[in-house]
């Protein structure tokens, strides 16, 4: 058996192991303002924490005003804590789809730019594999290319305290933006019921 076949079965077996009690695991996605992904995961059951960051991109600690500006290649981002006994990768996958335009390139509702991509970022050969035939299965269902990005998880920057729960710490501010950016009426044209909920 060559090694990188070994390598690749290993790494499979690795993700399908049943998790330990107390284990948590690491999933990442982009999908466009990390305030409304934050508060999106954190109403999936079984989910530890979320953090809002950036990642993507290449230049190290980077700031909000030089993330939002563009140019620096990286993503709002969260990434999401699991506890995998309680939720698996999948329902994440489901939770995260709900919440996004999937036929966005480059931007997502009102916000404009690479900055504000969907992305899937994957730490393993599972959740990679899952990202992807989640993402055909879309495509197949609306008959449309699906645009969010599939590609490997790097670097992660946690974003700047305020920006940490920032629907629940300015929840005033928080919902007139969600509203004014028409995410939660998008997403219930493409969503339908299903908009902003995890699951089939």
């Amino acid at each position: 058996m060559r090694l990188a076949t070994l390598t690749l079965l290993l790494v499979l077996v690795a993700g399908s192991l049943p998790a330990q009690a107390g284990e948590t695991r690491i999933a990442t996605f982009a999908g466009g303002c990390f305030w409304c992904v934050e508060e999106a995961f954190d109403q999936v059951d079984g989910v530890v924490s979320t953090t809002s960051g950036y990642t993507g991109g290449d230049q190290r600690n980077p700031t909000y005003q030089q993330v939002s500006a563009g140019g620096t290649g990286h993503a709002e981002a969260v990434k999401v804590v699991y506890d995998p006994q309680q939720v698996d990768y999948a329902t994440l996958l489901q939770a995260f789809w709900h919440n996004i335009d999937p036929f966005a390139e480059n931007r997502q509702f009102c916000d404009v730019g690479s900055q504000y991509r969907s992305a899937i970022f994957y730490h393993d050969e599972q959740q990679k594999q899952l990202a992807e035939q989640s993402r055909d299965a879309l495509a197949k269902r609306f008959d449309r290319p699906i645009k969010t990005q599939i590609v490997p998880a790097g670097d992660f920057w946690a974003a700047e305290t305020y920006h940490q729960d920032y629907y629940r710490k300015n929840p005033i501010r928080y919902h007139f933006y969600k509203a004014g950016c028409g995410r939660e009426a998008r997403l219930k044209e493409i969503w339908g019921d299903q908009a902003g909920r995890p699951g089939e």
